[in-house]
C-alpha cells in the first residue's frame, strides 16, 4: 500500500477514535455499569432479570461479571439493551497513532545511525550530530515510507 494511502487512513482512524480520549480517563463505577444504572433507574434485581427473562442469578452474576471486567461484548450488548442503553466500545490510543508510528521509526532509525555512528567512532570517523542528526532524520522518513509492517518485527 503507498505510504499517502496508509497515512490517510492513519488520520482517518485517528479522527474517529479521538472524540473517545476523554472517556478513556474515565473509571467505571466500582461495582459496575449495569448494577449502578439498574440502581439509579430504581430497578431492583428481580424486577430487571424478569423484564430480560432471565433468573436473579443470571443477572446477579453478569452483572458481577461486568464488574469484574469478565462478561463478552455481545453478553454486556444485550444486558445493556435491557436497559435501554447502547454499549460503547473503542479502542482510544494512549497517544496518536501517527505518533506512534514516527515514534517506532524513528526508534529503529536511531539504533540503526548510532550501531553505524558507535562502529566509525571506534575508527576515530564519527560524524558530527548534525550529520547524525540528519541521518536519523532521513532514515526514519525511509522507514515511513517503506512498510510498516516492517516495524513492528
Amino acid at each position: 500500500m503507498d505510504y499517502r494511502l496508509r497515512q490517510l487512513r492513519l488520520e482517518q482512524l485517528q479522527a474517529a477514535v479521538v472524540s473517545y480520549t476523554p472517556l478513556a480517563k474515565r473509571r467505571p463505577p466500582p461495582r459496575g455499569w449495569l448494577k449502578a444504572i439498574r440502581e439509579a433507574l430504581g430497578l431492583t434485581e428481580r424486577q430487571q432479570a424478569d423484564r430480560l427473562g432471565i433468573a436473579s442469578s443470571t443477572l446477579h452474576k453478569s452483572e458481577t461479571a461486568e464488574a469484574e471486567e469478565r462478561i463478552t461484548l455481545g453478553h454486556l450488548r444485550k444486558l445493556a439493551d435491557g436497559l435501554d442503553c447502547e454499549l460503547v466500545y473503542a479502542l482510544v490510543p494512549r497517544k496518536p497513532l501517527t505518533e506512534m508510528v514516527e515514534d517506532r521509526a524513528r526508534s529503529i532509525a536511531l539504533q540503526e545511525v548510532s550501531g553505524v555512528a558507535h562502529t566509525m567512532s571506534l575508527e576515530d570517523q564519527r560524524p558530527a550530530t548534525d550529520r547524525l542528526r540528519k541521518q536519523l532524520e532521513q532514515r526514519t522518513a525511509e522507514l515511513l515510507r517503506g512498510r510498516w509492517s516492517d516495524l513492528w518485527r
